[in-house]
């Protein structure tokens, strides 16, 4: 085993036992009583994974995470939260900066282990995301080759954040930390009326960029992000992102065009709302799912796609229905076969 990991704990009693338990395991242990000699170790010798308090003196596990993530040579250290609040302005704020995940004190040795060991096996799917990402970047030939460098050295540098089925990636209000990229999964971006109502406005799959807007218009998140199944993404931070924009402009145009085509679907989504009929609205969402032919089927729940097209559910339930008995699509519990893509293409208003 031998990977190390780095306990940063100002309670002696739970810094020890721990440290006891994770050597006992086979781990060899590093020991931080604050979080400024937490930072001062983890950047003299990289450590595999870091177990850090939140409330701490000298400095809180947010800084410390913070120091951390803004050094290319620890950023991507498996990071977990120890702490004994569990209100979810924590786990908002940590998930938000990076954090990998949360141990709420008291925590017994199982709990622990098998944290540690699930944030140690899914680090070893990094580079096979970042293989993938690279490939990908090498085909934008709008971009410099020393912009692309540039910009392949930052997402390479980033933690990978893997993302469950339902988990917040940000909510609509917050101030932005950076922009992210969608490594694998699906992300979507909704937002809620008054009385609750929930509004799809985006979905983002492999390689495309979140937060785009409010990076360019500095302002905060107008809308939620929430993964949509099982997905990995990592944060470009704002910083690096504004440098790397001013040094190469042909990087920004690549993200302005992104933010185009945004706006451009956002502009079709309310003119699909205010004059298509609801076999119209829902055939262009299964569409869009189906990434324009790239894939034929898809789990989506039937309230989701409510979301997406802005119809009530029943009225979902009964559309499926009819587009099943023409022979548009097949349905098998919540997994819908695309069988006439070109028939929901041209399905008329």
């Amino acid at each position: 085993m031998n990977e190390k990991i780095l306990i940063i704990e100002d309670n002696d009693d739970i810094r020890e036992s721990t440290a006891e338990i994770l050597e006992f395991s086979g781990y060899v242990v590093r020991q931080a009583n604050n979080g400024k000699e937490g930072v001062e170790l983890a950047l003299r010798q990289r450590p595999d994974l870091i177990l850090c308090d939140i409330m701490m003196p000298e400095m809180d596990g947010y800084g410390v995470l913070y120091m951390l993530g803004k050094n290319l040579e620890t950023d991507s250290i498996p990071f977990i939260f120890l702490t004994a609040k569990a209100e979810r302005i924590d786990f908002r704020k940590g998930m938000e900066m990076g954090a990998d995940d949360y141990l709420t004190k008291p925590f017994d040795e199982i709990e622990l282990l098998k944290a540690i060991e699930g944030r140690l096996a899914k680090e070893q799917k990094q580079k096979a995301f970042h293989s993938k990402t690279l490939q990908r970047l090498e085909s934008l030939t709008a971009v410099s080759e020393s912009g692309a460098a540039n910009l392949q050295a930052l997402i390479t540098g980033r933690k990978i954040r893997q993302i469950k089925k339902g988990q917040i990636v940000y909510y609509d209000g917050d101030q932005p930390l950076g922009i992210y990229l969608v490594l694998d999964g699906s992300i979507k971006t909704a937002k809620r009326s008054e009385d609750g109502r929930e509004l799809v406005t985006g979905l983002f799959r492999t390689d495309d960029y979140l937060g785009v807007s409010a990076l360019l218009l500095e302002h905060a998140f107008t809308e939620t992000a929430e993964a949509l199944e099982d997905s990995a993404v990592c944060m470009l931070q704002k910083d690096s992102v504004i440098a790397l924009i001013n040094q190469y402009p042909d990087i920004g145009s690549q993200f302005i065009r992104i933010l185009s085509n945004d706006i451009h679907e956002k502009e079709e989504q309310l003119l699909s709302l205010a004059y298509h009929s609801v076999r119209k609205r829902l055939s262009n969402v299964l569409v869009k799912l189906s990434t324009q032919g790239q894939l034929t089927e898809f789990k989506m729940s039937r309230d989701e796609l409510a979301s997406m097209a802005g119809i009530a559910s029943e009225t979902v339930s009964r559309t499926l229905t009819d587009f099943k008995d023409e022979g548009l699509i097949d349905k098998k519990g919540s997994m819908i076969i695309i069988q006439d893509l070109d028939g929901l293409q041209k399905m008329k208003n």
